[in-house]
């Protein structure tokens, strides 16, 4: 189904829904430290208690289910999972209700992270201590938004002062699974807020020495068991605000966020498996950006994002598994330099009481440099470019039909022209053909409010995601031809829910389904004589399932929830029979408690569950497709709160030591302790 179908079945169905409002006392001051110019545009609110809500993860969940990367932390949330490239790169990835790292954009504060070489982001590197809430958009993504929503878009929320002066200061200590000394996390902010302005300044750093493999892993020619052999990581973040805000109604901010990591990468545990020995001694990330929202008179308001990002990154390969020499022909560092400017505005007006039209418009610019140098003669490339332009018109209109019916239809067009696309093989310059792209994607939504505390909605999403440079022009160490004219990947998102208040117990509930079309898979090809593959829009299926989340307040000081999602996914390769999609568990759930027997004391127990999934040997078989990686991981959390603001915590993950994979020879890590110690005022 095309966006024509789409947009016909938005005359019966549409959009509401717009992010968090701000919440204020009784003075008028905000009583949520979630940064509100930076959220996006998600499906439902955040609710009041520790547990993840259906697409809100809250600060307070984040530290209690000891969560401090994103993966880990999103992991919580029903329709998304956590999942391992394995392989020499990895790297952690996040799939919302199936969908990939390259089709659910993530943004920090709304403004978007992005690689344009391959966006092959590490979802591992981005820390979650200084953060307000994680926001998930599932299926339906605001084309307000911006480009690339095609299945969902990760938003990370910083942190704002809600009072004059704002301190807190966090430290956890991480133990193995003999007690070993294992890593540390700390964090630290320092805020202030006025009448009329507000200041910030924050830090999280986290340490990985190393990670232990559960006790019944079985000791291989390529790893032992015990502490896991090259997992030591590094990353911190530092993010800084200074906002105006010169009336009820207006506010400007200008932040700063960097963020610097490097790793080693675990080998495959599987001695048969050609090992890669690579690292990366630098992943940096960091932007500079200003954010605004004007109220121009009583009935038209305006929002602006300005931004400019950066990314450096080194890949280093070397000889041996001890990684220290460089000699042999397989030995290189490969060196991206990234630049983007960009930013976007959106006027929204209430044409009348009950009706609201919001227009968008987003423009990025791109600029990817790469050059690598090899050995033995450790020569070094000259620089390589690429300069790509991406643009979104977008109009969303929000029509209330009655008090309780809420109508919402969204439509873009999203283009990209590519500038410039270069490659140096052979000792000579590649300049690939400049074809551009564009694609129109329409949405809606119709939400009805039967009764209080009572929501139901349908929704449809119409949406394409642009291949990366990569897919296009990629040579993959020779094995692969490029293809400049290679289409976007497109998704037609259906959703039906709603959520419910029993009595002390919140449902929220959602059933969906998603059709694909021309997704891109690699066809094999004999070009000069050479048998290769080439990126084509050739693959094609349908992802469907269900979520429901439970969150209950059984009595005084005690409180039950959790939730659970089903995913089937059906993807055909037309060149692979024996294909299967993989990374995404059938059935996954977590459940929690929280027990508070006293005032100052709370016990937390929780389990994370995940049924098999689809991996693929790690020799890439093209006829080995198996399942593997079902587990149940226990945690416990206890805290005790002392006098001035004081908590302190101890706990433990995996507790039962559960040996498991997500992805063939990479075995997940077992039971682990940590010491926590939180200080607020």
């Amino acid at each position: 189904m095309r966006l024509s179908t789409a947009l016909a079945a938005t005359a019966a169905g549409a959009i509401a829904m717009s992010g968090a409002a701000r919440a204020a006392d009784e003075q008028g001051q905000p009583t949520s430290n979630a940064f509100t110019l930076g959220q996006i545009i998600v499906t439902a609110p955040q609710g009041d208690d520790i547990g993840p809500g259906s697409s809100t993860l809250s600060s307070d969940a984040i530290y209690t289910f000891n969560r401090a990367t994103l993966d880990d932390a999103a992991n919580l949330i029903p329709g998304v999972n956590t999942a391992n490239t394995g392989g020499s790169r990895n790297e952690r990835m996040i799939y919302i209700r199936g969908f990939n790292r390259f089709q659910a954009p993530l943004s920090i504060d709304g403004i978007r992270v992005f690689l344009p070489a391959d966006n092959r982001l590490d979802y591992g590197r981005f820390l979650t201590p200084d953060m307000a809430e994680i926001q998930v958009a599932k299926g339906y993504v605001s084309v307000l938004d911006g480009p690339d929503g095609m299945g969902g878009a990760i938003n990370l929320v910083t942190r704002k002062p809600t009072r004059e002066i704002e301190a807190e200061v966090r430290g956890t200590l991480n133990l193995d699974r003999d007690a070993d000394y294992a890593g540390y996390n700390v964090f630290g902010l320092l805020g202030t807020r006025h009448e009329k302005w507000y200041a910030q300044g924050s830090y999280t750093r986290n340490f990985q020495d190393h990670w232990d493999l559960a006790g019944g892993f079985t000791p291989t020619g390529t790893e032992n068991g015990g502490a896991r052999d090259l997992s030591r990581a590094r990353d911190w973040r530092v993010n800084g605000k200074i906002g105006f805000t010169p009336n009820d109604t207006d506010e400007y901010s200008l932040s700063y966020t960097r963020q610097e990591g490097s790793k080693l990468a675990p080998l495959s545990v599987n001695p048969q498996d050609s090992n890669r020995y690579w690292t990366w001694p630098y992943w940096n990330i960091d932007s500079l950006y200003f954010l605004s929202t004007t109220a121009l008179g009583d009935r038209a308001t305006l929002k602006t994002r300005i931004y400019r990002n950066s990314f450096d990154n080194l890949l280093s390969a070397f000889d041996n598994a001890a990684e220290n020499t460089q000699t042999l022909g397989r030995a290189f560092n490969s060196y991206y330099a990234d630049v983007a400017y960009g930013g976007s505005a959106e006027l929204a007006v209430e044409l009348t009481d009950a009706d609201r039209l919001s227009i968008a418009a987003h423009y990025r610019r791109d600029r990817h440099s790469e050059w690598q140098q090899g050995f033995p003669s450790g020569t070094t490339e000259p620089h390589q470019i690429s300069i790509e332009e991406s643009y979104s018109v977008a109009a969303e209109n929000v029509l209330d039909l009655s008090p309780q019916l809420t109508l919402t239809a969204g439509i873009s067009y999203d283009w990209k022209n590519l500038v410039r696309a270069e490659d140096y093989t052979n000792n000579a310059y590649v300049h690939y053909p400049l074809a551009n792209q564009s694609a129109l994607n329409g949405q809606g939504k119709l939400e009805w409010r039967p009764a209080e505390g009572t929501e139901l909605h349908a929704s449809i999403s119409d949406r394409v995601r642009f291949p990366t440079l990569f897919e296009r022009f990629s040579s993959r160490f020779g094995g692969a031809v490029s293809n400049a004219s290679l289409k976007p990947e497109r998704a037609v998102n259906y959703e039906i829910g709603g959520s419910r208040m029993f009595g002390v117990v919140r449902a929220e509930g959602a059933v969906f389904y998603s059709h694909l079309t021309d997704v891109i898979v690699s066809f094999p090809l004999i070009y000069q004589g050479e048998a290769v593959t080439q990126s084509r829009n050739l693959g094609h299926g349908n992802y469907y399932g269900a979520e429901l989340s439970l969150n209950a307040q059984l009595a005084p000081g005690f409180s039950l929830g959790g939730n659970y999602t089903y995913t089937h996914r059906d993807l055909h390769d037309p060149t692979n029979d024996a294909f299967r999609p993989t990374d995404v568990p059938t059935h996954k759930a977590f459940v929690y408690a929280d027990w508070a027997p006293v005032t100052q004391l709370h016990v937390v127990p929780s389990v994370d569950i995940a049924s098999n999934r689809w991996t693929v040997d790690s020799l890439n078989t093209a006829s080995r497709y198996f399942r593997t990686g079902s587990y149940a991981s226990v945690g416990l959390r206890i805290d005790y709160s002392l006098p001035n603001g004081i908590d302190i915590g101890i706990g433990a993950r995996n507790l039962f030591d559960d040996n498991y994979q997500l992805v063939d020879g990479f075995p997940e890590a077992g039971r682990s302790f940590f010491a926590s110690v939180r200080a607020r005022y």
